[in-house]
């Protein structure tokens, strides 16, 4: 049955949903949320939890890196930010943090201007690893090939390559592209990709090698591809879509299983429970994590879109701070919206639908609940 909407005599379009469209449902058995597992592994890394923390100045230093690994999570540093710009960002930060109205993305462009310096890559990633978590570094498909070695010399335990969209099959008269498949192949080191919004795109970047790809497309808080570019994939149907090709990619290659990872969409801990009910194996948070007093944003939030040097697509919004990143990511919570023990909220979802782990959980039964403002409880 097509689930196609007429949008006109000459085109149709496929429904899809969005986190606030869906929710779960409870089955016949429940548990005690104490018996619950949340851990996961990719590659060789086991997770305590199944957050990875988004690439995001506004999100991560090497010192808050550090404070996820420690917490259970991953915490994955933006190798293209203030960090490997500037000896010491600190006031930047701070600037970035007190400015006002039309000058926030000139002025951004200007700060993000300066020159990414290897040394400064290596000396981050070295921060992190002598910490004792596990090191992740991201960089965009358009800087991989220039950075890539330093990044790989320097230890990384996992490589992000993330931006808006990335493909299999990037097509340039003006510049040979980034051959992900042989780059991925070639490289010693477990590979997560991404955005991708659909079953083809995913599974071909599944079939590049990648250890997992990144669901998303347009859809964080602090992205506005949507109005600028008119492209947006709904999160629950984009995770389901790639869940299904990470399936099919399972018999296609013979049991090799690739991690799907929402990234976009998960601002509160409702969020997190139907992203791995639809799917996923863990999350990329942003706006969540950027609320916690640690981080670099000091309640604001945003990423490398809101300072492209030609068409920005995205931009500085206020997130507030709600805690500590402990208290947001395992309680105590002292306030009902969904911003506070993310975790614990999942453990509970989990323990009442009556999961045990996640892999079970992406079981769970889901329904069609369109969202209302009057309706939201």
């Amino acid at each position: 049955m097509s689930n196609e909407i007429e949008i006109g005599r000459g085109k149709r379009g496929r429904r899809a949903y969005s986190f606030d469209d869906v929710a779960v449902v409870p089955s016949r058995r429940t548990r005690d949320p104490q018996d619950v597992s949340v851990g996961w592994q990719i590659d060789a890394y086991y997770v305590d939890i199944p957050v990875l923390a988004a690439p995001m100045d506004s999100v991560m230093s090497p010192a808050t890196a550090i404070l996820l690994g420690k917490l259970g999570g991953i915490g994955v540093l933006d190798l293209e930010g203030l960090w490997t710009r500037y000896e010491d960002p600190e006031p930047l930060f701070e600037e970035i943090a007190t400015l006002e109205g039309a000058e926030v993305t000139r002025r951004m462009q200007e700060i993000y201007s300066q020159p990414i310096v290897p040394e400064l890559i290596t000396q981050r990633l070295h921060e992190i690893r002598a910490a004792g978590v596990t090191v992740a570094g991201k960089l965009s498909p358009q800087s991989t090939q220039q950075h890539w070695r330093t990044v790989v010399e320097a230890g990384v335990d996992l490589f992000v390559i993330r931006g808006t969209t990335v493909s299999a099959e990037h097509v340039s008269s003006t510049a040979e592209p980034l051959n992900l498949k042989r780059f991925i192949y070639e490289l010693d080191v477990p590979v997560v990709v991404g955005g991708a919004g659909t079953y083809t795109a995913a599974l071909h970047l599944m079939r590049t090698g990648a250890a997992g790809v990144l669901v998303g497309f347009g859809g964080g808080a602090a992205h506005t591809t949507r109005t600028s570019l008119g492209i947006h994939t709904p999160m629950a149907t984009a995770v389901a879509d790639v869940a299904a090709a990470r399936r099919d990619y399972l018999d296609e290659s013979g049991g090799r299983y690739v991690h799907v990872i929402a990234d976009g969409g998960v601002g509160r801990s409702g969020d997190l429970v139907k992203a791995v009910a639809c799917g996923a194996d863990a999350v990329m948070l942003g706006s969540s994590l950027a609320r916690a007093q640690e981080a670099p944003g000091r309640g604001w939030h945003w990423g490398s879109e809101a300072h492209h040097p030609q068409l920005p697509r995205g931009e500085r919004v206020r997130v507030g701070t709600v805690g500590s990143l402990e208290q947001i990511l395992h309680g105590p919570s002292d306030t009902p919206d969904g911003t506070v023990n993310l975790i614990g909220a999942l453990r509970r979802a989990m323990a009442t639908t009556g999961y045990s782990d996640l892999k079970e959980f992406q079981r769970v039964e889901v329904v069609v609940s369109p969202y209302t403002p009057n309706n939201n409880r």
